[in-house]
């Protein structure tokens, strides 16, 4: 669904960081793009690693 605000495993906040790794994953590896952006526990680099956009797909049925 939507990118997580905080790491599930230590609490650390990491939603204000995924449109800037959005951005650089264009030009750079994930491995930099999360050096550059300072997030150096792997449980937080797990989030941006797994995360799966998903809100489109779920997004195309209404309500019921």
């Amino acid at each position: 669904m939507e990118f997580p605000i905080r790491c599930f495993t230590c609490g650390g906040v990491v939603g204000h960081a995924y449109d800037e790794y959005k951005e650089l994953i264009k030009e750079k590896s994930p491995q930099e793009a999360l050096d550059i952006l300072g997030f150096d526990r792997f449980c937080c680099r797990r989030m941006f690693l797994s995360h799966v956009e998903l809100i489109e797909s779920v997004m195309k049925y209404p309500r019921a």
